[in-house]
């Protein structure tokens, strides 16, 4: 690994203006789990690492005043996957988070990092569209809020400028009745990467369901599958269940690569939509409380 001077911001204005400058030469650095591999390699040869850790609540979840859940964007996947507010009324995001690759990794790797990365397969991705969270960037011009739908652009590719960092992840107040499922597919059972993941999300009312379904590592970026979300929440009977499974898999837009092809990451977005719209109809409606279908109103 090529030297390099590893440097901790006082403020956020001074994090933003070493980002800045060194045209690319410059890092953001949190968890590391993914930058020092890329160093070690030979990927990346910054001139400056820039610690953002160490910022005010980049490493703290709270609760807003009107609400909302702040998550900061150095914690760790361990921290989010285990909180009890996450847990409880966030579940899809805490599935997403426990599946990162291994206990110790988690304990080091950070939400922020997973996002910035920006890689299609992130685990986290899926769970923040389904939540319809919202990112919260510091930068030269202050601090902006952009929706996830809106915060990747491409394979490796972001909405962040120059100088711009993502001080964390927003996520609106839990609805009374809800329930998420994330899946991954992966080339063993624990630890690797996704081939292709899908997460969903159900917020049901007395006589409404609103269903969000997004899917990781099945196109250049996370992205939602609008047609699914709207059929499933027209009709969520057996049959509309596999219809919008049908829909879900017809939304990938996969590519072939060494690690499946494009026709198997199609047909396994359609599978594991399916399995996770039935396990959150089953914690929605539980056997011993029998309710009303979950059909009607969706976005």
């Amino acid at each position: 690994m090529q030297p390099f001077d590893y440097v901790v911001p006082q403020d956020f204005a001074e994090a933003s203006a070493l980002l800045a400058a060194g045209d690319g030469s410059v890092r953001a650095f949190q968890g590391g789990t993914d930058l020092i591999i890329r160093m070690r390699g030979g990927f990346l040869k910054p001139d400056r690492v820039v610690d953002l850790k160490h910022l005010p609540g980049m490493r703290e979840i709270r609760l807003s005043d009107d609400g909302w859940l702040v998550i900061g964007a150095a914690c760790t996947m361990n921290q989010v996957g285990l909180h009890g507010v996450v847990l409880e009324h966030y579940g899809v995001l805490a599935e997403g988070c426990n599946s990162v690759a291994s206990y110790q990794l988690r304990n080091r790797a950070t939400i922020g990092g997973n996002l910035c990365n920006a890689s299609p397969a992130a685990d986290t991705a899926p769970a923040l569209l389904c939540l319809e969270a919202v990112a919260e960037i510091y930068g030269p011009a202050g601090v902006r809020r952009v929706p996830m739908n809106d915060f990747f652009t491409g394979p490796g590719r972001t909405v962040l400028q120059a100088g711009e960092f993502l001080i964390g992840v927003h996520l609106p107040p839990a609805a009374g009745r809800s329930a998420g499922a994330y899946n991954k597919l992966g080339r063993t059972k624990i630890g690797d990467i996704s081939m292709v993941s899908v997460a969903v999300n159900c917020a049901a009312s007395a006589d409404a369901a609103t269903w969000r379904i997004a899917i990781g590592a099945a196109g250049p970026t996370p992205l939602r599958a609008l047609d699914a979300e709207r059929s499933l929440g027209e009709d969520a009977s057996p049959e509309g269940v596999a219809r919008a499974a049908e829909l879900a898999g017809k939304a990938a837009r996969p590519i072939d690569d060494i690690r499946g092809s494009a026709a198997y990451r199609r047909a396994m977005v359609q599978v594991l939509a399916r399995r996770g719209i039935e396990k959150v109809l089953a914690d929605l409606e539980p056997a011993s409380r029998p309710t009303p279908p979950l059909t009607g109103g969706q976005s």
